[in-house]
């Protein structure tokens, strides 16, 4: 369904990002990647190729709404109209509230929401005129749920989910034939936890379950295929967080206030010492898809294989499906 479409992805260098490009590539598309790191960018367009599809680097700063701007008109001049536009860039501070100095608050809300809305915007002014096009944001299990230490991404994180519903809502009303969809991801095996700035005594870590960025790109391009769904989950922590905080009010708080900054810290490395908030850290280097807790990650989801399989389980396949749902949550 991608085959030869020209699909968007904005922190496609490294990470979640990465992996969804390289996704995009097997199934024959024509990807513009957007991020800042030019090493990582030029690593990730050779990877698409290899997949079978083509690939080109444009450059930016998804904070600045004037270069996503641009690099929609470069996209569209050069590979044609924009078919999809899959928001995943993001940047973060892992600290306490009051130990984030109020340029690094500006600056992770500024890329981490404000891109959103910036690549949406560059994507819906060009996609409402043709009618057609579909928009992912990719979210988080923290768009529901904050936890200590993430204060600011999970400030962004809540902030594209309303975002994201009241732009839903407009094209509704329009009767437009765009769509946007979520996805929310749980913890992911990404360079996030390498390059992230923190001020932590400890190297920060995933909360698990930890899924491998492969799995959350699988929900990512299948959603990008199949937009008609308002939300994708990966992994089981935000339903469970929901229900939980929905039958004990203020449960969740407290669990967090007592586990939540000890959990989001490892012993087993010290900190890198790097940080991307201001300059991009695979400038020089590059970083690839996974971080460094390919131990510990899942590679398999069962929310991923509901989304893709609800024909099989309406019909009533119903042991079948289950058999096919024990195999899978108990494979790595």
């Amino acid at each position: 369904m991608l085959d030869g479409k020209v699909v968007v992805v904005t922190g496609a260098s490294g990470g979640v990002g990465r992996a969804v490009v390289r996704m995009l590539g097997d199934k024959g598309a024509k990807v513009a990647l957007i991020a800042r790191g030019e090493t990582g960018l030029a690593t990730a367009a050779t990877e698409v190729g290899a997949e079978g599809g083509v690939a080109k680097v444009f450059p930016a700063d998804v904070a600045d709404h004037e270069q996503v701007d641009a690099a929609a008109d470069s996209i569209e001049r050069e590979l044609g109209p924009i078919d999809v536009w899959i928001n995943v860039a993001f940047s973060s501070v892992f600290a306490p509230f009051t130990e984030v100095e109020p340029a690094e608050y500006e600056r992770t809300t500024a890329v981490t929401y404000l891109g959103y809305v910036w690549g949406t915007r560059a994507a819906l002014l060009r996609m409402r005129p043709r009618n057609r096009g579909v928009i992912v944001q990719c979210g988080s299990a923290l768009a529901y749920r904050g936890i200590p230490l993430q204060s600011a991404y999970c400030g962004a994180k809540h902030a594209i989910k309303g975002f994201t519903e009241s732009v839903r809502t407009e094209l509704l009303h329009d009767r437009s034939d765009v769509k946007i969809t979520m996805v929310q991801l749980p913890a992911v095996n990404t360079p996030q936890f390498d390059w992230v700035l923190s001020r932590l005594r400890r190297h920060p870590q995933p909360v698990p379950p930890i899924f491998q960025p492969e799995v959350a790109a699988q929900a990512i391009v299948y959603a990008a295929e199949h937009p008609e769904r308002r939300e994708y989950w990966v992994g089981g922590s935000t339903a469970a967080t929901i229900i939980g905080e929905r039958l004990v009010p203020g449960l969740i708080d407290r669990y967090l206030g007592k586990t939540g900054v000890t959990s989001q810290q490892t012993k087993e490395k010290p900190p890198t010492g790097v940080a991307n908030l201001w300059q991009p850290a695979d400038e020089n280097r590059d970083y690839g898809a996974h971080g460094g807790f390919d131990d510990r990650a899942k590679d398999r989801s069962v929310q991923v294989w509901l989304s893709q399989h609800r024909g099989l389980i309406a019909a009533g396949a119903g042991g079948a499906a289950a058999a096919a749902l024990a195999v899978l949550a108990t494979r790595r």
